[in-house]
């Protein structure tokens, strides 16, 4: 097995092959997730712990349902009526979950390492379901293996990333992931919404969106995240739909099978038009669906990593 580390902080750093094995493993759960009983002993004895900092539904109950299908007991913290509301710290929340005998911690929080801190002072293998502004490294996962299962390979794909970059970890994550797997990926948006050192990443820059989906495999839009900025960075919502929105014109410039992704919740008529979301090149419910199966791939591999492989 090529996954060894404790924790899954990010996918900075991570190898193809570990990525591979995570996607491999995926496919076994995801047989599991869409079977009539979806529940096995995998994780039997094992338990995960949610702590969320900020609102989230499609990625905590992802979380919750991959453990349960796997077997494992888990808990929520619900951070507003925790001792976090009386001032504890994350590391001492950390330690105290640490010491009612918990296997995995899987976290959000609103700045970015947070993650990284937490893992440092737990046993518990910690996994980072959104940072700040830094990664969200099961999103992209799970992005790449919709785009595997639809596609055959990630390696030669042209992959069309739209909007805030700049306030995306769901971007950065994808960028590191899909160039460690050979994918070229083109980023577009808002001069202001524009990280300056995107191209270090190894993504192509386009301010035009037309130049960026021509001839794309796959085109993904991102939420306008208006609660990380500041005002001026963009025109109004209905401007923004005019210069920068995935529309049915622009998709056409695309490849004919491209694929119209998008990591959820979608701002229908702002980054992408309505017809889109519901047409037949979407894959975004099918997203979520994989979502449970890279989530509890992590999971088996994170808690099992001496154990013999998924058969």
């Amino acid at each position: 097995m090529a996954l060894k580390r404790k924790d899954l902080l990010g996918l900075r750093g991570l190898t193809r092959e570990e990525i591979e094995e995570i996607l491999t493993t995926a496919e076994k759960m995801k047989s599991i997730l869409l079977s009539d009983v979806k529940k096995v002993s995998h994780l039997q004895g094992k338990s995960m712990v949610t702590l969320f900092y900020e609102n989230s539904t499609r990625t905590r109950f992802s979380f919750e349902f991959a453990a349960k299908y796997l077997g494992a007991h888990t808990a929520s913290v619900a951070v507003s009526s925790s001792s976090v509301a009386k001032g504890e710290s994350l590391i001492d929340t950390g330690k105290t979950i640490q010491s009612m005998g918990v296997d995995v911690i899987v976290i959000r929080h609103p700045m970015s390492g947070a993650p990284h801190l937490l893992a440092k002072h737990v046993l518990a293998s910690v996994i980072n379901a959104g940072d700040g502004i830094n990664e969200h490294p099961t999103q992209a996962l799970l992005d790449m293996f919709t785009m595997k299962q639809k596609k055959g390979a990630i390696d030669g794909l042209k992959v069309a990333i739209i909007g805030d970059i700049l306030h995306s970890r769901v971007a950065r994550s994808n960028i590191w992931g899909l160039t460690t797997m050979g994918a070229e990926v083109r980023v577009a948006g808002p001069p202001t919404l524009m990280p300056p050192d995107i191209e270090k990443m190894g993504a192509k820059v386009f301010y035009r969106v037309e130049e960026a989906i021509r001839g794309a495999d796959v085109v993904m839009g991102l939420r306008l995240q208006r609660e990380r900025q500041q005002k001026g960075l963009l025109p109004s919502l209905r401007e923004y739909m005019h210069l920068f929105g995935i529309t049915e014109e622009r998709i056409r410039l695309a490849k004919k099978d491209a694929l119209i992704m998008h990591p959820g919740p979608v701002n229908r008529g702002v980054e992408i038009s309505s017809d889109l979301v519901d047409g037949a090149q979407s894959v975004i419910n099918e997203q979520v669906t994989n979502g449970v199966a890279i989530r509890m791939a992590l999971l088996y591999l994170l808690t099992r990593r001496n154990h013999d492989a998924v058969h």
